[in-house]
């Protein structure tokens, strides 16, 4: 599977060509077109448990696409719901932890599940975060440009929980405030959490929950008549 990213940070397309009876699988929604010679299989992948806690605590589709190429090969184009970036990384063997939301794609050999951590929680998404296992590509999606940044073993690293997108299952999730408690209150930041390493994380530069702090008070209250 060889992946194109066009158009980063604002408005990215993946453009994926499948050799002959490659498959890709993508959530549901995320496809822009594709070939004639590309066949979609729409399914639970996993059976119903699986599908439903991907649904529920990873914040993806209960059903996901399978897009195959025919004997010609062909190509998907994918994209995510917000304006931002994506990227390809490459799996090979180390999982990686994704936030809700975030997954759009990924090759038959990376198996995706749902994972009850400590590490969501720390990181503010609640439980359960969406785990990739195996080997392979991956894509994730993000809303504004992603920045991706590498923490050697045990070097510490603060980001706001809200900007996160993936990071390797190696790296160490810690939860903790901004400064004392007048900067927690005051400074708008609240929690944050502390990453420690090896590992690698991706980061996005806008904040989906940001947008919706700044949407809900533009939207006009109804005031009745008299």
């Amino acid at each position: 599977m060889d992946v194109d990213i066009q158009f980063r940070p604002s408005y990215s397309l993946a453009i994926v060509q499948l050799t002959s009876g490659e498959r890709i699988r993508a959530d549901s929604g995320a496809m822009v077109s594709h070939s004639d010679s590309v066949a979609v299989e729409t399914k639970a992948e996993g059976g119903f448990l699986k599908s439903l806690g991907r649904a529920v605590l990873g914040g993806e589709s209960f059903f996901q696409n399978f897009w195959k190429a025919g004997t010609q090969g062909g190509e998907v184009t994918l994209a995510p719901d917000l304006p931002g970036d994506i990227a390809c990384i490459t799996m090979n063997g180390t999982p990686l932890m994704i936030q809700s939301g975030s997954y759009l794609a990924s090759e038959d050999g990376i198996d995706l599940s749902t994972k009850l951590s400590s590490k969501a929680f720390m990181s503010g998404e609640g439980f359960s975060m969406l785990e990739a296992n195996g080997s392979g590509k991956v894509l994730v999606s993000s809303y504004g440009a992603i920045y991706e940044k590498t923490l050697a073993s045990g070097e510490r690293y603060i980001v706001d929980s809200t900007h996160l997108v993936a990071i390797d299952g190696t790296v160490n999730v810690m939860a903790k405030t901004v400064g004392g408690f007048k900067s927690t209150m005051l400074s708008g930041e609240g929690l944050v959490v502390e990453l420690t390493g090896p590992g690698k994380l991706y980061m996005q530069t806008r904040s989906p929950r940001a947008l919706i702090s700044w949407i809900i008070p533009q939207i006009p209250s109804k005031t009745s008549s008299t």
